[in-house]
């Protein structure tokens, strides 16, 4: 039996990017399919009791800073715990997800992924300006058209329509794996993920 993971991520996310990679290993190793479902927090959080990380109190920041470290030295991957362009909006590579997905596929859709979230987090690039976005469709080998594409009203609703998702499956954060009714939230629970995919 193959199965399929929704996969909610925010572009943004320091922990989208922290787990990305390994959770797409363990989605080829098992044959399970992906669906790439960038969500607006923003919406989230409201009705799921989240803060933005600005107003969240200073030892749930300051701990989150120390959590990014030891995740960042465990896993082997680079990151700049305060990158030059963060806090960045993250609707624009969201939408450029999408496009991706809808033109090129999965495949295509969880590389453009990883290259969004190392762009914001080992690169410091800004995901919110449109040239830099355009770039790194070009280092992907994509179509330059998915820039464009993005900004149609069908990309847009399909953004909100998995928001809307999210909210009725009751996120309240990113990433967040669901498979069959199962909801798996962060990238420190991808050891669960393996055994719900292994069964």
């Amino acid at each position: 039996m193959s199965h399929t993971i929704d996969y909610y991520l925010a572009p943004q996310s320091p922990w989208t990017y922290l787990g990305h990679q390994r959770m797409w290993d363990l989605a080829k190793q098992t044959n399970a399919h992906i669906r790439v479902m960038p969500v607006d927090l923003g919406q989230v959080f409201p009705v799921s009791g989240g803060l933005p990380l600005g107003k969240r109190a200073p030892q749930r920041q300051a701990y989150r800073l120390v959590e990014m470290e030891r995740f960042s030295q465990h896993l082997g991957m680079p990151i700049h715990l305060k990158p030059q362009f963060f806090p960045v909006a993250g609707d624009d590579a969201a939408r450029v997800i999408i496009a991706v997905d809808m033109h090129h596929g999965t495949q295509a859709a969880m590389a453009i992924t990883g290259a969004i979230l190392t762009a914001v987090w080992a690169q410091e690039r800004n995901i919110a300006d449109t040239q830099v976005l355009a770039e790194l469709l070009a280092e992907q080998h994509l179509d330059a058209a998915c820039l464009a594409h993005a900004t149609t009203p069908e990309v847009q609703a399909r953004y909100a329509q998995y928001t809307q998702s999210a909210i009725d499956v009751g996120i309240f954060g990113a990433p967040t794996y669901v498979i069959e009714d199962q909801m798996y939230w962060g990238q420190d629970r991808l050891d669960f993920v393996a055994r719900h995919l292994q069964r």
